[in-house]
């Protein structure tokens, strides 16, 4: 591993517990402007403020309103994105030098598991992943199995979850980000197929902030090195005591219910 890669990596992973708490903000290409972050710049330095590992953004809003949070926070750059119209295809839109020209202290892309467009996505991932390793880039990955060829029922299983995981491991990814499969036992099958970090996606606001405490708990338990949240944050009542609530499950191991006494109010309805 290069220097720069260990250095940028140092500061993405909290030193203590060896964790990571991102929070995401580029769902403004992927599902347009949703409630909570039509005012984005408020937001990310409310985030900010209240003290996470890193943030991922795109590159326009991050060349606008990151500047002022330059040291007190990482950035992670996305490099793609699906939209509304094609909700099962990540495409390029971004690469290294741009990361590293903004400063970032990691690269992320999106891999969509099971549409007929997965080559071409792996290749997009694989090139990103030779860049990123010339130029001491991390490199996350958010690969999901929701392509149109796996049923619906079957997208949560350990087995899809794994398989994602690895195929990010097998491209040179340093964090794959992707979903909980819904039990710590079937989770831990994911965390050992992928030998490189996994992480937790959020996905869409959970119906209580102790469900969202829950699935963090057991997560860390079977063995993820952190999560990326983003609406579960951003769009909840109380987002420093949910910020707080979080980072004492992931960097201290509280349990959901001690956690859960950080937060003023519920998520909003």
């Amino acid at each position: 591993m290069s220097l720069g890669k260990q250095i940028r990596l140092s500061r993405l992973f909290n030193p203590k517990s060896g964790r990571i708490f991102v929070v995401a903000f580029d769902h403004g290409i992927n599902r347009g402007v949703l409630p909570g972050i039509e005012d984005i710049g408020a937001k990310l330095a409310t985030v900010v403020n209240a003290g996470v590992e890193a943030v991922t953004l795109n590159k326009g809003i991050a060349s606008k309103l990151f500047p002022p949070h330059a040291g007190k926070v990482s950035l992670i750059m996305k490099a793609s994105g699906f939209s509304p119209f094609h909700k099962s295809y990540d495409v390029l839109f971004a690469d290294v030098e741009e990361a590293v020209r903004l400063g970032a202290d990691a690269i992320s892309v999106g891999v969509i598991i099971g549409d007929e467009r997965q080559p071409e996505m792996l290749k997009g991932l694989g090139m990103i992943s030779k860049e990123a390793q010339s130029m001491g880039m991390p490199l996350v990955a958010h690969i999901y199995p929701a392509g149109n060829l796996i049923p619906e029922n079957e997208r949560y299983s350990a087995e899809h979850i794994s398989y994602c995981a690895r195929v990010g491991a097998e491209l040179g990814v340093d964090i794959v980000k992707t979903w909980y499969t819904g039990s710590p036992e079937s989770f831990a099958k994911v965390v050992e197929a992928c030998p490189t970090y996994v992480v937790v996606a959020g996905g869409p606001k959970m119906e209580s902030t102790m469900d969202l405490l829950k699935m963090t708990y057991d997560a860390v338990s079977a063995g993820a090195s952190g999560v990326t949240y983003g609406r579960n944050v951003w769009q909840h009542d109380d987002i420093p005591g949910v910020i707080s609530a979080v980072k004492a499950v992931i960097h201290k191991e509280k349990t959901p219910e001690e956690a859960a006494k950080m937060i003023i109010k519920g998520p909003e309805e």
